[in-house]
């Protein structure tokens, strides 16, 4: 089997993908970005110390890549080729993503992960997302909302992925949450040797003023429900 790394975020689609990554790949590593500040993984809001029992639990080494809160494209670019550098120098030429449709997102990706040496694999490419969430279900996955956005409803916040949860979405919403509606942490499932144990603390609400890649001034509210070690 090929070697590759795998960017690891913790949520439904990164465990999805690894799930068919391992049937035709060898990962070797799964790296995933963090706050420096808050040891959170970036975008969803989860504890490093439950990311480490993730890992564990999946049974493959776990990179973590520190980044400051206010952390251009341009300095994560730089980041994240100083943290790949050292697998593509080992041999490793390939990294495997969990994206699905969004293919502006796919080009970016593809194009930096070339100037540091790495061909990208989407398991999950061109997929159906209602298709994908319902095969995530059944395959046995356990996933808990860690974050949403207004547009989903901070109803949704805390609860587990289910048919029920499929059903109740707001229309509009893409049920995998691609378009950023939603982020997950996997707890259980068909990757893990045992189940993450955690309880649910307490949600908070972050405003977000930060320019995308084409440099328009985004404004975002994002709804955060806090996992804690259970022990």
């Amino acid at each position: 089997m090929k070697k590759a790394l795998f960017q690891w975020s913790g949520g439904k689609d990164s465990s999805f993908a690894l799930f068919m990554a391992l049937k035709e790949w060898e990962i070797k590593g799964l790296l995933t970005s963090l706050s420096a500040e808050y040891k959170r993984i970036s975008m969803h809001g989860v504890r490093e110390e439950l990311l480490d029992l993730q890992a564990s639990s999946i049974g493959i080494p776990l990179y973590k890549m520190f980044l400051e809160e206010d952390t251009t494209y341009d300095t994560y670019d730089r980041e994240l080729a100083r943290s790949l550098s050292p697998f593509v120098e080992e041999g490793i030429k390939d990294l495997v993503l969990g994206d699905i449709f969004l293919e502006d997102l796919r080009q970016y990706r593809e194009e930096k992960m070339a100037k540091v040496g790495l061909k990208c694999h989407f398991p999950l490419w061109g997929g159906d997302t209602h298709q994908l969430f319902k095969e995530f279900v059944q395959a046995g996955f356990k996933a808990i909302v860690v974050a949403v956005n207004d547009s989903v409803g901070e109803q949704f916040n805390g609860r587990v992925l289910d048919l029920d949860f499929y059903n109740d979405l707001p229309e509009g919403v893409d049920p995998c949450g691609e378009n950023g509606e939603f982020h997950t942490f996997v707890y259980d499932g068909p990757i893990f040797s045992e189940p993450v144990d955690f309880k649910i603390g307490k949600k908070t609400i972050r405003e977000y003023n930060y320019k995308d890649s084409d440099g328009n001034d985004i404004n975002s509210k994002v709804h955060f429900c806090d996992l804690e070690l259970a022990k």
